[in-house]
């Protein structure tokens, strides 16, 4: 693991990555002050046309935003309505001066949903579609062209109007699929910025680092290729390296030759080279530099020198040595802002996974943001990542067009990170629905088409599909459906059916395991829907399965959806991870709950729960399990820190699991030793960090303590223990039970006739307020929502009220409403 305060550095580098590379290019972002509608127009006069101050004939109204922004940020996780796919609008004028004499001015995209049209003033000056990867379009004679008009000197003082129309509208031309397990989100999601480029620019610099098994040398290979280019072909390269520590090692000015389409630049040769590595995620530096008359244009690129290997039927190699992918996924996903993370959440999220032991992530289901991958290059995270080709089948001509280029646009714009070893083909492309043919073989054309390119546009990256066997012979690694104890089977089952895919294929990963679990609901025995699954190997995911009615009895459908169910799943999964040396990794799906329009009923609507942490950040119980196997930074963590009251027969033994990575832990409760465990993985559950005590009825003081060398671990918490038992649910009661400045968290309890808590109650509970506060909701978390499934018959939500009076109100479908008022 990386050491706390060299990941800081890492960090604080990085937040400044983007701004040195923008700077670079001359380049800077127009996040700021931009009008928004939500809706379409009837054309883009409507954009421009002068109206007056107060004007009521300028309706629509529009509002003021920054980017990065997503217009589904709420609607996409609000229970009560199919969140907004169309058109929506985004307009600005922007002061425009080149300092370049001929040069090029661009609006470069970073990402926009899903569809985009640019326009200057009137004139439509370029279009995109495709939600993920970058672009670019040249506003420069369209600028000159309105310079020269009235409106310009005049009604627009001297600035430039820039309208962007963009739309999410369902289109099963388009990719992705609108079957998908996630949102089509729309809006600029990902930053805008506005470059300056000399007459002789460079579009791309592609860096290819290889080097030998052992690293006793490293050869770089540099191509270029030109965006744009004056009158005169002449013009000079220089390319200047930089070791990690910013050492400058190597300068040269080659001679670029033209090689298949694009500009050779040399080779570079670096003795003994620092190897990138998760541990060790050594970054060089490559500023390839072009003259031309008297200007001169700068890229700079971060690559790492490392050696790749998949072993037949075995495992994966880095360096040279075998290296276990402990992995999860991530989706461009956030409460509250949907798509529009900023860079500081990336960042955030990302620290948190490598915190958590991941040093691979597979990129859900689409071209991720350039952050994303930056910090996977400086933390040390191998990367997956694809395109979204992802459920309904496969379409025309223009469909399949669409992802060729979103599969060239990924590797031309990603090839030069360290971080990525696999270019991702598909998902799930066995999952037919959106035409009325579907065709096997027409699927396998397109899928070797796909992989034909990829190895074409890059030799040195594997190509990966999940979940489509009759197309696994076609790519370098496959990873099959294996969901054992979720979807189908017990998780018991997981070893069994992972040797079994593993001698199918050469290469055999797997991502996507798992389940969900309704964040702050706990059980007392979390196995008991096990004793209704058949138990014949089966764990395969198939269509239907994900629907909480019908079929066969399976926990997704039959399971308490509690937090210690899928602690068990996981801690099996890992400790039987450890005994399989054949096993190239997996990835756990995903790091975060993210929103889905395909879950309408699950316990927080819209949301798909499988997440070890909640969709603001808000960890669960299982983060800790993964800490406990994929760490090395001490840790320790008693399970239920969200879990208020258990319950229990009187004097009855209840099991406390501490989940640590030290070597043995005490345990005490109510100030009693309970004695001391010794750590053993293989030793389920919690790796032998457990122990049977008998409670006593209220509250009881729980502490788990470890020394590690003079470093004391320690952990505490407070369980009331609940004997007495319940009837059915009938009321609601709703109290105010903490506040913090201007927010006030309020609890729902759901109780029988007689005023018990009912703490295996699952109803559903609804909020709502008026007065003079706001419910913080639609952020799909079991805390912020309007709608939600009771955990062990309680449901949380918060209230920002910064004066005067609000009354919240709490009902289930089977009580009337209560009401309760709170003042500040």
């Amino acid at each position: 693991m990386i050491k706390e305060n060299k990941l800081y550095k890492i960090l604080t580098l990085l937040l400044g990555v983007g701004t040195l590379q923008l700077q670079a290019q001359e380049s800077r972002r127009i996040d700021q002050e931009w009008d928004f509608l939500k809706s379409d127009l009837g054309g883009i006069w409507e954009a421009v046309r002068p109206v007056g101050a107060g004007n009521p004939e300028s309706v629509p109204l529009w509002q003021t935003v920054s980017l990065p922004h997503c217009y589904n940020a709420l609607d996409a996780v609000d229970p009560a309505v199919n969140y907004y796919q169309g058109p929506g609008w985004y307009r600005k004028t922007l002061t425009i001066e080149n300092p370049y004499p001929n040069g090029r001015t661009l609006l470069h995209f970073e990402g926009a949903g899903q569809k985009s049209t640019v326009y200057i003033h009137t004139q439509k000056v370029g279009e995109h579609v495709g939600g993920y990867d970058e672009w670019t379009v040249d506003i420069t004679e369209a600028v000159e062209q309105f310079k020269k008009t009235d409106a310009y000197k005049t009604r627009f003082k001297g600035k430039i109007p820039v309208s962007i129309r963009v739309d999410n509208s369902r289109d099963l031309e388009m990719i992705p699929s609108d079957l998908s397990d996630f949102n089509l989100y729309g809006g600029i999601y990902r930053h805008l910025n506005l470059k300056y480029v000399p007459q002789t620019a460079l579009e791309k610099v592609f860096v290819s680092p290889t080097v030998d098994v052992d690293g006793k040398q490293g050869v770089l290979q540099i191509r270029g290729r030109l965006l744009t280019q004056s009158n005169s072909s002449s013009f000079d390269v220089e390319t200047q390296l930089y070791d990690p520590s910013g050492k400058l090692l190597l300068t040269q000015t080659p001679l670029a030759r033209s090689v298949g389409g694009s500009l050779d630049f040399g080779k570079l040769t670096v003795k003994k080279p620092e190897l990138w590595s998760p541990d060790h995620p050594a970054l060089y530096r490559l500023v390839t530099i072009v003259k031309s008359n008297g200007q001169t244009f700068k890229e700079e690129s971060l690559f790492g020198f490392r050696h790749v290997e998949f072993k037949n039927n075995g495992p994966f190699l880095l360096n040279g040595k075998r290296l276990l992918l402990q992995g999860t996924h991530r989706h461009e996903d956030h409460a509250a802002v949907g798509a529009a993370m900023t860079d500081a959440q990336i960042l955030q999220e990302m620290t948190m996974m490598k915190e958590m032991g991941v040093n691979f992530i597979r990129l859900g289901h689409y071209q991720q943001s350039r952050r994303v991958l930056e910090a996977c290059d400086s933390l040390g995270i191998l990367v997956w990542e694809e395109i979204p080709w992802c459920r309904g089948g496969l379409g025309g001509e223009i469909y399949q067009q669409q992802g060729k280029r979103m599969l060239t646009n990924m590797i031309e714009q990603h090839y030069n990170h360290p971080s990525i070893i696999i270019w991702g083909l598909g998902n799930e492309n066995d999952w037919p629905g959106d035409f009325p043919e579907f065709d096997k073989e027409k699927i396998r054309t397109f899928m070797r088409e796909l992989h034909e390119l990829s190895h074409q546009l890059d030799p040195s990256r594997k190509t990966a599909i999940r979940r489509c066997d009759f197309c696994k012979d076609i790519v370098d690694v496959y990873s099959p459906s294996i969901w054992a104890g979720w979807y189908r089977g017990m998780y018991t089952d997981y070893k069994t059916a992972s040797t079994e895919e593993m001698k199918k294929v050469k290469h055999f990963l797997h991502v996507e395991w798992g389940g969900d679990s309704h964040a702050r609901r706990h059980a007392e025995d979390p196995d008991r829907a096990l004793a209704k699954i058949e138990g014949d190997g089966t764990t395969d995911e198939r269509a239907g399965d994900a629907s909480l009615v019908g079929g066969a009895a399976r926990v997704s459908k039959d399971g308490d959806w509690s937090e210690s169910y899928i602690c068990n799943l996981i801690d099996w999964h890992l400790k039987e991870q450890e005994t399989m040396p054949w096993l190239t990794g997996t990835a756990y799906w995903p790091f975060k709950d993210f929103s889905t329009p395909v879950r309408p009923d699950n316990p927080v609507p819209y949301v798909n729960q499988k997440g070890v942490v909640e969709r603001d950040f808000t960890k669960k119980e299982s983060y800790y399990v993964f800490q406990s196997y994929w760490t090395s930074k001490p840790m320790l963590h008693i399970y239920g820190h969200t879990w208020p009251v258990r319950w229990g027969q009187t004097d009855e033994a209840k099991m406390i699991k501490v989940y640590s990575n030290a070597k043995e832990v005490e345990l005490f409760v109510n100030g009693e030793s309970q004695g001391i465990k010794k750590r053993n993985s293989q030793d389920f559950p919690a790796a032998g960090l457990r122990w049977m005590v008998k409670l006593r009825e209220g509250k009881n003081q729980i502490k788990a303590v470890s020394k590690n060398g003079k470093e004391l671990l320690t952990d505490e918490i407070e369980q009331v223990y609940q004997t007495q038992a319940w009837g059915k649910p009938t009321k609601l009661q709703v109290e105010e039970i903490e506040r913090e400045d201007d927010v006030i968290t309020v609890q729902a309890k759901v109780l029988d006739k007689d005023g018990i808590l009912c703490l295996d109650a699952k109803n559903w509970i609804y909020f709502d307020a008026t007065g003079d506060g706001e419910l913080i909701i639609d952020q799909g978390t079991s805390i912020g929502a309007r709608k939600v499934q009771a955990y062990n018959g309680r449901a949380l939500v918060r209230l920002r009220l910064s004066t005067g009076k609000a009354v919240v109100s709490g009902r289930m479908d089977e009580s009337k409403s209560t009401l309760l008022t709170i003042e500040k």
